[in-house]
């Protein structure tokens, strides 16, 4: 084999999480799925519209002009009614907006986005509940009341043709790691590379299935679902979910996310 076609396969093959196992990611990642169909996408919102500027000025024209600008200052879409249907960023383009990446499961930060959803309501939650769980014991560890948070969750139309890892995760358990993206960053590096659209992959917090897109443009037709509300006493284990407020919808063991 010559040094190129060596250098080549090194290329195709990285270090596992912990470092001890060599994975192609040519093999890891062969297989497709030509996927037509809704996503779930679950966001931070707030079933209440209220004005974010009253508590800088007691005056309305203030808040109108301070409203103005912000949205003089807001990144221009092409399509405003399909990407940007809720009150806190859009649903499709915010992740891909080079401003607004940060490192994720799929995804450095650095060179592009990915965007989440899930086949199935649940699964969101059990996602969005951990990063929300995480953020409460690194602010508010020591608080003994309930502290709440608005979600607002919407169908997103998805058309690709989709790298499907689902099952690869026993032989490579680093796919579903909840303590390392290690792994995970550099699968999304090669298929984002590779022009693949993106990638389906079982969720590392449940039993439901993920889906990280890489091409925007496959994502379309927004549709609210429903609104969510997370009830946490940072000192208890349980973070109740409200679909009807005042009702409680399922109760998520914090604990076994981690």
């Amino acid at each position: 084999m010559s040094a190129g076609a060596d250098r080549g396969k090194a290329g195709r093959r990285e270090a596992s999480a912990d470092g001890a196992v060599s994975v192609d990611l040519s093999t890891l990642c062969d297989r497709r799925l030509a996927f037509a169909g809704d996503l779930v996408r679950n966001i931070k919102g707030i079933r209440v519209s209220q004005d974010l500027f009253d508590d800088l000025s007691p005056d309305p024209v203030d808040w109108a002009v301070a409203i103005r600008s912000e949205g003089e200052a807001s990144i221009s879409t092409p399509a405003a009614v399909v990407t940007r249907p809720f009150d806190y960023g859009t649903v499709i383009t915010w992740s891909f907006d080079p401003s607004h990446w940060v490192a994720t499961r799929f995804s450095d930060g650095r060179r592009f986005g990915a965007w989440y959803g899930s086949t199935e309501l649940e699964t969101t939650v059990h996602e969005t509940v951990y990063h929300w769980h995480r953020f409460l014991m690194d602010s508010f560890p020591t608080e003994d009341r309930v502290i709440t948070t608005d979600r607002r969750v919407c169908d997103v139309r998805a058309d690709a043709t989709l790298v499907d890892l689902r099952g690869r995760e026993i032989h490579t358990p680093a796919l579903v790691s909840r303590s390392s993206y290690v792994l995970t960053q550099q699968v999304g590096a090669f298929v984002h590379g590779r022009g693949d659209a993106g990638l389906v992959v079982r969720s590392a917090r449940c039993e439901g299935t993920n889906v990280a897109m890489l091409d925007r443009t496959a994502l379309s037709d927004v549709r609210e679902r429903c609104f969510l509300t997370y009830r946490c006493n940072p000192r208890a284990d349980t973070v109740e979910v409200q679909r009807t407020p005042g009702r409680k919808w399922m109760d998520v063991q914090a604990s076994l996310l981690y």
